[in-house]
């Protein structure tokens, strides 16, 4: 049986067809659920209409902004009535800051990674709440770095820090009024976010290496943990990150 079977699910975050985001929605489908897009603009709209089956509803959502999120999510509840999952897969930082010494990191390139791939979980959370159904569940994006020192991952390991937090006080707070917060750590791959890391070829590498088979985990295999996590199936997981690195974490 198909764990989301007519459940309405949207994902963010889709850049192209290494994305997680694009792995998560795929599990989705595969799940049974109605996957619906947001997009930043007009640019990646056009990567988006590339990959989404035809006729997928798709909604304009600058994470930047806290009127975009609201009427993003306005024409989400006008269009589905209520949804049952958000796939939350943003994050930026200036490339600068992914690079060089932490000392070095100014402090509006610290405030704007910090917006865009923390803050952003808080507003989207709140703006999609009336619209979200009984026992559903959020899931964001997280990365080791948010607990050990990566070389080069620097600002974004920060704003990472900051983001398992809010999943864990999100999900205290949400989880009395069922709706579930967690989070997947994916393991390193190559993805558009990935590759503005200096050396990232080295950190992927490193991470395959790590790896009991030394096979590097796959967008599909992070979108799984994501299906699931929406899932009511994983109704008795609250406030977790969850490792999805094939054993990356352990060594």
């Amino acid at each position: 049986m198909s764990l989301l079977q007519g459940k309405k699910v949207v994902v963010m975050g889709v850049a192209n067809k290494r994305s997680i985001a694009w792995g998560c929605a795929k599990a989705l489908i595969e799940q049974g659920a109605e996957v619906i897009y947001t997009y930043q603009n007009e640019r990646m709209k056009k990567q988006l209409d590339k990959l989404v089956p035809e006729n997928s509803f798709m909604v304009e959502c600058d994470a930047s902004s806290d009127e975009s999120i609201e009427n993003a999510f306005q024409q989400i509840g006008e269009n589905a009535g209520e949804i049952h999952g958000i796939v939350h897969a943003i994050a930026y930082a200036n490339k600068e800051d992914l690079s060089g010494d932490i000392l070095n990191i100014s402090r509006e390139g610290f405030a704007l990674a910090q917006d865009i791939s923390a803050y952003s979980l808080i507003a989207v959370t709140k703006y999609a709440k009336p619209i979200l159904a009984p026992n559903s569940g959020i899931v964001t994006m997280s990365y080791l770095g948010a607990e050990r020192a990566v070389p080069n991952y620097n600002m974004m390991g920060i704003a990472k820090a900051a983001l398992e937090a809010e999943v864990r006080y999100l999900a205290a707070e949400l989880s009395p009024q069922g709706i579930r917060v967690n989070g997947v750590s994916a393991g390193a791959i190559k993805t558009l976010a990935v590759t503005g890391v200096q050396d990232y070829q080295k950190l992927i590498q490193l991470s395959e290496e790590r790896t009991p088979d030394h096979i590097g985990v796959t967008i599909e295999e992070v979108g799984n943990a994501a299906a699931f996590l929406i899932s009511p199936a994983a109704s008795g997981i609250i406030g977790e990150v969850i490792f999805v690195d094939k054993g990356v974490h352990l060594s």
